[in-house]
Order: C-alpha cells, then structure tokens, then sequence
C-alpha cells in the first residue's frame, strides 16, 4: 500500500512568508544609517532630540515643526549638558563679531597702589635747645633760622651765675667727683669742663654747643634775653632722612603691608623720583575722608627734599603666591552679579555667574566659578551676552507660561 503525503499549501506558505518578512526587517534596519546621527547639525555627535524653536518645553525625538510650521531645532548629545543661557554661533559669525578668548590659569598678580602725600621732617630727629639752668644770652653764634650747625658747633653765649657759682665749688672742692656730677647734670659743657680741669680759670660766659647736626628751623634765642631754666632757645631738625606722609583708600589697607617698596615723586622734580620703605600704617581712618595714613622713609642727603612738600606716591604690593585670574575684559559686572563667558568649543559659550577677588591692573582674581584650563571670551562679551540674555529670559517666560497651561 502507498501512502501520498497531502500539502497544506496555506500553512507553509504563512509561515515562509513570516520567517522572510522578519529577515527582510533585520536587514534594512543593519543597512539603513540612524537617522539623528547622520544629522549634519552634529558633526561627530548624534542628536539627543529637537526642540521647540520658540523656546517651549515641548520636544521631540524626531524632526518636525511647530504650529507655524517652523522646523524644531535639533539638540546635539555633547549641547545637552551645557548650563542656561549657553549662545551657539556659527563660525563665521565669531569672526565678524571680532570674538577673543584668554585662558584660566594661576599668576602672580601685583597690584600698585597710589597716593598723594606730603613730605614732613623726621619726628625722631628734630631736637630742642632748652638748657637746664637760667642765665643771659651775651653773644649769639647762630643767629638766623634756617642756617646749618654741626655738632658741637657753638650756638650763643651765656653769663648764668648759676653756673659761675659750681665752677667756684668745683676748684674749692677739690676737683671732687660731687662738683663734677652737679657741673654735669646741668649740661655743663664738657670743653668748659676739660679747661677747668687743665687749671684755666672760671669763665664769665660759656658757650653752649649745638648737640646735633641740622639745620635750624625755629630759633627763640635773642642776644640780652634771659631765660629760665628748660625753656626752648632753638629747635634743629637733622633732614638728613624725611618722612613722606600718604593717604590711601580704605580698601587699598589690604594690599599695602610695612616694607613694601614705594616710589615717592615730588612736583618740583617730577623726573627725579626718590626709593623709600613703608615702615609705618596708623591705626585709625578718617572719619569724613575714608583714608588711611601711612609713613614712608626716604633718604635727603642733598637736603633736596622739604618740609611740606606734595608729592606722590607710588606702592607696588605684589599678592602672596599664585592666583587663579583672568583678564578684567572678561567680567561682566552688573554691580550685584559678576558672568563670565565660558568657551564651549564649535561656537557655543556657557555665561557663568563667578566670584571675584583681588583686582589689579588688567587681570581680577577669581575666587570661585572658573577652573584653570576653561577658556573665557576677552573681547566682544557684551554681544555675546546680550543674546544669552535674551534667549534665557525667552525660555523662562515660555516655561512659565506651559506650566500655566498644564494647571
């Protein structure tokens, strides 16, 4: 007996025609290119979604247009984590608007503070002629204020009978150490005291020497005027070394420390500026001028420099160590807000809110916000940040007004 197999024409060829159909799919999805990576907006990138053109929280994953039909702008995978407000801009338009950008990095950063100031003398050399016994002055050797004495020079005269009186005591006495303490503890000159000693007899007058090398600013002496006991007969000031007096703003007292070099020039010799030292900041601010007072040190060997004199003063304060800055022209200051630009690469630039430090010339010390190695936009800022600006303020007011229609 021969059995003959009967065909099921209608199952077999339902199921070939399945197992073809799912091949066919798995071969034009290996050969057919994703669509959002052969994208040319993202060259090296592939697009994560399209958004709306007008700024709305309304996206897509594929491209299409919006109400007025306008294309959805596409959003590339390395845009997406850029902060708000991030402006892209074509190539070419950089380089019309002129865009120039410097790097983040730490620098030494030096910070010259100036000031007017006026000279003065050296309070630790001015010295009083005020001798410690009364007396006439007889004859004056230094009779004009303003002349020059050297120490030991002979300034006047003196009958003090006082004095004729110790000197009697001390040749009597014997010579004896007593006689010559009282002698000394009235300033006795000592060149009278050593022609007593070699046996000369009392002088009716003494001389009185000049103490110090300086030059005379305020002489009270007279010749036939009497005085008393301490009272002041000249005043000498050694100009030798002059104080230089500034004032600086009260915000400036950060930079400037003693031992900072300063430049002192005065008007008479705008071309001759002198070195000097701080070696002084006084502890108070003027109440009504904001200012600090400092002392500068200079030398005056030719006596060049006077006595309140104007001048100006030059203070370079270099900053301790290295500090993270960028240039001045890449800070936008609102007055309460500080932005940088930050360059993103292919013509995209994040604005960036920074906290700000120390300002020199040409470079501001960034405190936070900014990382050594980010490049941020030095020239044409305010164009770029205008349209951030305007872009941001766009998709706030969008936003706010979706979330209004999702209520």
């Amino acid at each position: 007996m021969v059995f003959v197999a009967k065909r099921r024409p209608g199952i077999v060829g339902a199921a070939f025609i399945a197992v073809f159909a799912v091949l066919a799919v798995l071969a034009l999805s290996a050969a057919a290119p994703d669509a959002r990576a052969a994208d040319p907006v993202c060259p090296g990138s592939k697009v994560k979604y399209y958004r709306n053109p007008m700024g709305t929280p309304e996206t897509s994953p594929v491209p299409k247009k919006d109400s007025m039909n306008m294309d959805f702008i596409a959003v590339c995978e390395s845009e997406a984590g850029d902060g708000p407000g991030t402006v892209k801009i074509s190539l070419d338009k950089v380089q019309r608007l002129g865009v120039r950008s410097a790097e983040v990095q730490a620098r030494a950063l030096s910070r010259t503070v100036r000031a007017f100031a006026t000279v003065q003398f050296d309070e630790r050399r001015q010295f009083v002629v005020a001798p410690k016994f009364g007396g006439w002055i007889e004859k004056l050797a230094v009779n004009a204020t303003g002349d020059t004495v050297k120490v030991g020079q002979d300034l006047f005269d003196v009958y003090s009978p006082e004095l004729n009186i110790l000197q009697q005591q001390w040749r009597t006495a014997g010579r004896n150490a007593d006689a010559t303490d009282k002698l000394r503890y009235l300033a006795f000159p000592e060149a009278a005291l050593e022609k007593l000693r070699r046996g000369d007899p009392p002088s009716r007058t003494v001389a009185v020497p000049s103490p110090v090398a300086g030059t005379v600013i305020e002489k009270i002496a007279i010749e036939g005027m009497h005085f008393q006991p301490g009272e002041a007969l000249f005043r000498i000031v050694d100009t030798s070394s002059m104080w230089v007096m500034a004032e600086i703003y009260e915000q400036d007292l950060a930079f400037v420390k003693v031992g900072d070099a300063a430049r002192v020039t005065v008007n008479a010799w705008p071309e001759q500026p002198v070195e000097g030292r701080v070696t002084f900041i006084y502890p108070m601010v003027g109440k009504e001028s904001r200012t600090a007072k400092l002392r500068i040190e200079v030398a005056n060997p030719g006596g060049r420099l006077r006595a309140d004199m104007a001048a100006s003063v030059e203070i370079a304060t270099p900053l301790d160590g290295s500090r993270l800055a960028v240039p001045d022209s890449a800070v936008i200051d609102s007055g309460r807000r500080q932005v940088v630009l930050v360059e993103r690469g292919e013509g995209r630039y994040e604005p960036r809110p920074v906290k700000l430090g120390a300002r020199v010339p040409g470079w501001v010390q960034v405190l936070d916000g900014l990382k050594s190695g980010e490049r941020v936009v030095t020239q044409a800022t305010f164009l770029i940040d205008a349209e951030s600006n305007i872009r941001a303020a766009l998709a706030a007011f969008t936003a706010g007004d979706g979330k209004g229609e999702s209520k």
